[in-house]
């Protein structure tokens, strides 16, 4: 696959920087004109891995969020957050519904959301060295007249 167009974002891994992130997001896939609910999906998923960065991987710390993004052929949206902080020890058991290592208020369905909300969503990660949440999605647009 081509990359038509891309970016690369560092913000600190402050609750402050997901809205921005998310905007960040919105306004890259703006030339593929997505519909509402395409863009509040890829939106919605974005803060899920954003926020999972946040809460998990810098616990009582402050690190570095990177966030590329790819338009590829094809009108697909291919987005990486990447941390390195504490990493995921099983994978398979963080992207369980329900499951978390966060505090008695969170829900645990971080995973689940953006599996629900994009076409693919790769993780992986390295205890001590991070972690890379890969979100693909196909645009489709709105329906032209």
């Amino acid at each position: 696959m081509n990359i038509e167009n891309e970016f690369k974002l560092v913000v600190d891994s402050k609750s402050v920087n997901e809205s921005f992130c998310r905007m960040v997001v919105s306004a890259f896939s703006g030339p593929l004109d997505p519909t509402i609910e395409e863009l509040t999906d890829l939106k919605t998923a974005v803060s899920e891995a954003v926020t999972n960065c946040i809460v998990h991987a810098y616990v009582d710390s402050c690190g570095k969020i990177y966030i590329t993004g790819q338009i590829l052929d094809g009108n697909i949206i291919r987005i990486k957050i990447k941390d390195t902080g504490l990493g995921i020890e099983n994978i398979k058991k963080a992207m369980t519904p329900l499951y978390t290592t966060g505090s008695s208020d969170r829900a645990g369905l971080g995973f689940t959301v953006m599996q629900s909300f994009c076409d693919r969503v790769r993780v992986s990660s390295s205890v001590g060295k991070g972690t890379t949440v890969t979100l693909t999605k196909k645009i489709n647009g709105r329906t032209k007249w």
